[in-house]
Order: C-alpha cells, then structure tokens, then sequence
C-alpha cells in the first residue's frame, strides 16, 4: 500500500511538471527569451541539419514535447500504479523504470530553473522508496 501511494504521489507530481511545461509553452510567455532581438534571431535562423524548420519553432516543438513527454510517462505510471499494481510488483523493469528516468532528468537538471529540480527530487524520492519497498 506504501509504494502504490508512493508511486502515484510521484507520478502525479511528474505528470503537475509536464502539464505545466505544457501551459508554459503554448499559454503563456515564461519561456520566451527576455530580450525581444533574441527570440527575432532565433525565427530567422535555422539549424544546419534543415531550412524547414527555424530555431524558434524548434525551441516551442522541444518544450512541448518535452513536457507531453513527462506527463505521459507520468499517466503511465499513475494508470500502472491504481489499476495493475501486481505488474509493478512481479517486474523488476517496470518498478526500477522510473528511477532511471526521474535520474537520468536529475542529470540534465543543471540546466533546468529550481521549482522542477525540487519537484523532479521528491518524485524521484517517491519512485525510488516505492522500488525498494516493492523488492522486498
């Protein structure tokens, strides 16, 4: 019972991040550079890889997709967790999962703002308690 209310704490937690991410992106203009010269440079230029697409519309793609990415994953485990618990019990994958996942966003978090690497820290912190309560 401790490591379903652990994972889905967690989960949750994951999916407030990529749902904010989300709303972030598209609904308001937090992620959006300070200076206006920066975001004009960033329309008129493109990758060396395409001319389809320029930096600016890429930067908007990798927010969101980065957080549609960690609410899914979050939706996964939160429909893992209330609905096929004995799964997270009898797979060492599905269990360790998310502490692979939440560690290896942890690595990435030197470039991130504080709020999600606070938040990314407890939901790790869920999953990994959930994990070993679920191995023993």
């Amino acid at each position: 019972m401790l490591a379903q209310i652990l994972i889905v704490f967690g989960a949750t937690l994951m999916g407030l991040l990529g749902t904010l991410h989300i709303i972030y992106t598209f609904f308001t203009n937090k992620l959006e550079p300070r200076d206006a010269a920066t975001a004009a440079a960033m329309k008129a230029t493109n990758p060396i890889l395409t001319r389809r697409v320029n930096f600016w519309d890429g930067w908007i793609g990798f927010n969101a997709s980065h957080g549609l990415g960690i609410a899914l994953f979050a939706a996964t485990y939160l429909l893992l967790a209330v609905g096929h618990m004995s799964w997270l019990r009898d797979s060492r994958a599905l269990r360790w999962l998310p502490v692979a996942a939440c560690a290896a966003y942890l690595s990435l978090g030197r470039y991130w703002f504080r709020i999600p690497i606070i938040g990314l820290s407890i939901a790790t912190a869920c999953f990994l308690a959930a994990a070993f309560e679920l191995s023993f």
